[in-house]
């Protein structure tokens, strides 16, 4: 943040106010850790702090200190739309457009007239927010977080509940510290949170190690699924309805089956199409390695967008037009993908 940034934001909290922190729809881990680290903080410093989710998440999330706390928009509308008619200030996490939140919530902050505080680190914010502190260098929300407090407060105030709030995001976003994004400063930040009490070890029990029966066998059909373009650096996944339903899909279900492909030897680029009737589209994750931007990808054909080598899109074609679609435009990036 600059010396501005800080001191507008010390400005807005040099007194108690009542203040909204909302992640995108759908959150993963890095948003939820960082709400609940941030909501925590502010709570510490005497403000009256509530976080409102556009829609649930999945279960292996709902162990951090201040879950029970959390106010789904769209299970609880009239009380979430209540407490952003008080709020004084309201803080956007782990998205940089109000489009990230769903139509109708995105309705709702579009209506409030108070600041609003955005902390990401996405490329191509938009302009929504009276304070943005964006950073794509960074490798995740939580570490944006940990910054944040640093800035306008002190990382003395860290307990052990932001701590754990606050790695949980940083272990998701960085898959375990094997990506890029990685820096020395992540592992440094890391291992000062473990010394503020986060449990490491049991933080990566609580996300990766909830499997069920179900969830596995969803996996296997996946691989089973895979289709390797080794002439082009490539493999998707495809996972049909059908598919979700014969194996009792719950969200979150299938985080992180995309970066199986990257598993492969050869592969840079890999891909999961997941259909969801429900809402008739195909929601794409996408995962790349090297030089090779799945962000750009994503921009110009699939109405997403993420990192330069994590990025999600959509499609409201047919499952069989999405991927038909998707490999004519391997054939035009193949020498992006083998330079």
């Amino acid at each position: 943040m600059n010396p501005h940034e800080v001191n507008t934001v010390r400005a807005l909290l040099s007194e108690p106010q009542q203040a909204v922190i909302i992640p995108h729809k759908n959150p993963d881990g890095d948003a939820i850790g960082s709400c609940l680290g941030l909501y925590h903080f502010l709570r510490k410093l005497g403000h009256d702090a509530k976080v409102v989710a556009p829609n649930d998440y999945p279960k292996f999330l709902k162990w951090m200190p201040g879950n029970n706390d959390v106010i789904i928009f769209d299970k609880q509308t009239e009380l979430a739309q209540g407490l952003l008619d008080k709020a004084a200030l309201v803080f956007t996490l782990d998205f940089n457009d109000l489009g990230r939140v769903g139509p109708h919530m995105e309705t709702a902050l579009k209506q409030l007239k108070v600041p609003m505080v955005m902390i990401d680190h996405h490329q191509a914010p938009s302009d929504y927010a009276k304070v943005t502190y964006s950073d794509t260098g960074m490798s995740s929300t939580c570490e944006m977080v940990y910054r944040f407090i640093e800035a306008v407060g002190s990382t003395e105030i860290i307990d052990a509940d932001i701590a754990n709030c606050l790695y949980a995001g940083i272990v998701t976003d960085t898959g375990s510290f094997k990506f890029p994004s990685t820096s020395s400063d992540t592992h440094r930040i890391a291992a000062d949170l473990i010394d503020k009490g986060a449990q490491n070890s049991d933080i990566h029990s609580n996300i990766f190690d909830t499997n069920t029966p179900a969830r596995l066998h969803l996996l296997g059909c996946a691989l089973k699924n895979m289709v390797i373009k080794a002439e082009v650096s490539t493999a998707y996944i495809t996972l049909s309805q059908a598919e979700l339903d014969q194996y009792q899909y719950k969200k979150g279900d299938t985080e992180g089956f995309v970066n199986y492909g990257l598993t492969l030897e050869g592969i840079k680029f890999a891909v999961i199409f997941i259909e969801n009737k429900e809402e008739g589209i195909i929601k794409i994750s996408f995962r790349s390695t090297g030089e090779f931007s799945v962000n750009d990808f994503a921009r110009t054909y699939f109405n997403g967008g993420g990192h330069k080598n994590a990025a999600g899109g959509r499609s409201e074609r047919s499952m069989e037009d999405t991927v038909a679609y998707f490999e004519s435009l391997l054939e035009k990036h193949k020498k992006d993908l083998n330079p």
